[in-house]
């Protein structure tokens, strides 16, 4: 156990379940889970795969339960604080079962039905979005309070992120901050990938045009000013569709990614995350998700882009730094209206998209994307 310029690092020779327990830990600050219930999961893992699902389920189930006690005894607070717990936590308990355990759907039903019911309780709602061939891309939409024209904030996670976390990483930040947001699974992620065998797919301005003309039909939406956000592989997602899909006012990676196939290259069958790869890209071996990843570029694209960007990258990434300023030099050589904001160690959130400190995260893109949108915070209602 050490602290690291990324982060807090808990078992010295298991790096990605390190780095999978930090994010789980950091996420406590944005109401995903408490500091003691994510210390008591971790000292009673051994640690390998399968005592990481029992122990995460455990204290999953156990703030899900206590979360339904209250809301029958009529506190709905603490109902809600316990249900957005149980969701992150049952999104730790599933990442690490392979696709086909058929224990990794079952628990990502029961983080589904725990947002769920804390969304009952907002200004939020459960919906789907009309995508192709009749099938549709599962979200929450969620917005500040009172009746207005909101602007959106159209969220995506990234090769292992789905909708249900989203709102640790990016969501709450914007409703803080007077922009609705909504958490979308696009091909390749959550349940668009897991209930409808959708894979990723290069081309994502696609989805999130479905996104944008769901959002314009609204009587509640700013259709002048919706946005986009994509978090670590989604960091290429939103770039591409920034570039492509000109009716969106302003574009954030959360994490940046130049060349997908170039950062999947020297990933075997032996890598943690080979078997979700695999899944995400609809590939049966390495060779064939890298060969998969090969039109998932920014160059020759990137330059298309009209609206202001925000490259938002942890300064000891420990997937690397050097995408960032690739990203960012490309923009800016190209005549984007671009900026990079690379935290630093000394401040925290230095880890991939600020996993260590995802408060900080937040604050970094809501502010940009609040002063892109004009909106003077002065004039808002806090609770």
């Amino acid at each position: 156990m050490k602290y690291e310029p990324f982060g807090w690092h808990h078992w010295e020779d298991q790096f990605f379940l390190s780095y999978q327990f930090r994010r789980a830990l950091g996420e406590t600050q944005e109401g995903g889970g408490a500091v003691s219930e994510c210390f008591q999961a971790a000292s009673r893992m051994k640690p390998d795969l399968e005592s990481w699902h029992r122990e995460w389920s455990i204290v999953a189930e156990r703030n899900d339960s206590r979360g339904d006690e209250a809301e029958a005894d009529g506190h709905i607070r603490t109902a809600m604080n316990c249900w957005l717990r149980a969701a992150d936590y049952y999104r730790s308990a599933e990442f690490w079962l392979l696709p086909d355990d058929p224990r990794r759907i079952a628990t990502f039903d029961k983080c589904e039905r725990a947002s769920q019911k804390w969304l009952r309780y907002l200004p939020g709602e459960v919906v789907e979005i009309p995508y192709e061939r009749g099938v549709s891309l599962p979200a929450y939409f969620i917005k500040p309070k009172g009746a207005k024209r909101w602007p959106v904030l159209i969220s995506f996670g990234g090769l292992d992120s789905f909708k249900d976390e989203l709102w640790f990483m990016t969501g709450r930040g914007a409703v803080q901050r007077g922009i609705a947001v909504l958490m979308v699974d696009g091909p390749g992620q959550g349940g668009a990938l897991r209930r409808h065998k959708l894979p990723t797919r290069y081309d994502y301005e696609v989805p999130v045009a479905r996104c944008i003309d769901w959002l314009e039909q609204r009587a509640d939406v700013d259709a002048k000013r919706i946005a986009v956000s994509g978090s670590s592989l989604g960091g290429y997602y939103a770039a591409r569709a920034g570039s492509k899909e000109h009716r969106l006012a302003a574009c954030i990676s959360h994490g940046a990614i130049w060349d997908v196939e170039q950062r999947f290259r020297d990933r075997g069958e032996a890598h943690a995350l080979a078997n979700h790869m695999k899944w995400v890209f609809g590939a049966k071996s390495m060779a064939e998700a890298i060969e998969k990843a090969q039109p998932f570029k920014l160059e020759g694209v990137l330059g298309e882009m009209s609206c202001p960007y925000l490259v938002l990258h942890g300064g000891h990434d420990v997937l690397g730094v050097e995408n960032s300023k690739t990203v960012y030099e490309y923009a800016k050589r190209h005549g984007v209206n671009v900026t990079l904001r690379l935290t630093t160690e000394e401040e925290t959130g230095a880890e991939h998209c600020q996993h260590d400190n995802p408060t900080l995260g937040q604050e970094l893109m809501a502010d940009w994307l609040a002063d892109v949108f004009r909106i003077d915070q002065r004039e808002l209602e806090f609770s």
